[in-house]
């Protein structure tokens, strides 16, 4: 009932706003057809693909998960994929990556993202505080590589920490809606108990099937019987000594990757572990990389950097707001056009500095002065 009255009050406004256009202004902005068909279904008629919350559901404190009904020309994620959120914040739109959490197969067409408030995210604790029932989001086609092989033979190893888990319950929700659950093994890594999002789902899952073994562990307080704190090489070699034999996925903090790379390339198996990340793999900060003036273009305005902070963050210290997505270089939601001077990407070191080519600001930072089309 709630869903239904938000609904309809947002299509009075809409209607109002509308109508408001065609009365005061019939000769400038006349209405078209499609402004009709978008009022009566917003989900089929609207510009761009686009959903409706359908349910805001707790998981914890910080984190909430969003029902999500897609529109017209929505089509089944894979998963372990993830989605585009834009959303509109005080007249700003505002474009996040968010992992799907539920599985392909749910019945009901809806798909679900889990977000956990940060620190300073104007997105992330926006959805957690205020989203609601009704509202309208912007949404991507899901994307990314970072799922189950659609057949293998080889037991699987999940090791996550914090919203890490998203993409795998999203695998471990698709495999037990299959009934094709395989011997796998979870070691799930939260502060406390009242952090661990899916908690109670997922020792559920691992009383329904006997071949999944759950290990949540925490880092602050004691929790799992067997493990306690950070992820090390004893927590693996104590609840899962054959790892090196099985196909590994991992998400999570920046930190923990970095550890699993280090273990897996120096076990000889770094082929058999596939990793999630939520932010960007850097290089080594190169001692001599100076920064500069940076132009952009289009608004007029000038800014000041260092060789290290990527585009997207000056650009938004200068009361800009452009368009991006993961802050990651994934999406390529933030391609600009390098109109004379050289960036650097941040991930390879690499330099760009062919005038006309698209960079990635939230990867890329400037290498010396810098013109971009922003």
């Amino acid at each position: 009932m709630a869903i239904s009255t938000q609904a309809d009050s947002a299509t009075s406004s809409r209607i109002s706003r509308l109508l408001s256009r065609s009365l005061v202004k019939p000769m400038v902005t006349p209405l078209v057809p499609g402004d009709f068909l978008e009022l009566v279904n917003p989900l089929r008629f609207g510009r761009g693909l686009r959903g409706r919350i359908e349910q805001v559901l707790s998981e914890t404190a910080d984190a909430r998960t969003l029902v999500i009904r897609p529109g017209r020309g929505w089509r089944a994620h894979r998963a372990g994929q993830f989605v585009s959120i834009g959303i509109d914040i005080k007249g700003v739109r505002h474009s996040r990556c968010y992992s799907i959490s539920s599985a392909p197969e749910r019945a009901d067409g809806c798909f679900s993202i889990t977000v956990k408030a940060v620190d300073g995210g104007r997105v992330s604790t926006h959805l957690v505080r205020e989203a609601q029932t009704g509202m309208l989001i912007h949404l991507s086609p899901a994307e990314g590589e970072f799922v189950l092989p659609s057949v293998s033979a080889d037991p699987l190893l999940f090791v996550t920490a914090g919203s890490g888990i998203t993409p795998i319950m999203s695998m471990l929700r698709s495999l037990a809606a299959r009934d094709a659950m395989t011997d796998a093994v979870l070691i799930h890594y939260a502060p406390t108990p009242a952090d661990c999002i899916f908690a109670d789902e997922l020792r559920a899952l691992a009383e329904r099937f006997p071949q999944l073994r759950v290990h949540l562990v925490n880092t602050r307080a004691t929790g799992d019987a067997a493990l306690s704190g950070h992820f090390s090489t004893a927590h693996l070699e104590q609840v899962c000594s054959d790892w090196q034999t099985r196909q590994a996925y991992a998400c999570g903090p920046r930190a923990l990757l970095a550890t699993l790379d280090a273990i897996w390339s120096q076990a000889g198996v770094a082929e058999r572990l596939q990793v999630e990340r939520f932010q960007a793999a850097l290089a080594p900060a190169n001692a001599g990389a100076v920064g500069g003036e940076v132009r952009f273009s289009r608004s007029g305005r000038l800014a000041q950097a260092d060789g290290a902070k990527p585009l997207l963050e000056v650009a938004e210290a200068a009361g800009l707001a452009p368009a991006h997505g993961c802050r990651m270089g994934i999406c390529h939601g933030c391609m600009v056009t390098l109109k004379s001077g050289c960036v650097r990407d941040l991930r390879s070191g690499h330099i760009h500095r062919d005038s006309g080519e698209l960079v990635q600001i939230c990867v890329c930072a400037a290498a010396g002065d810098v013109e971009i089309e922003l």
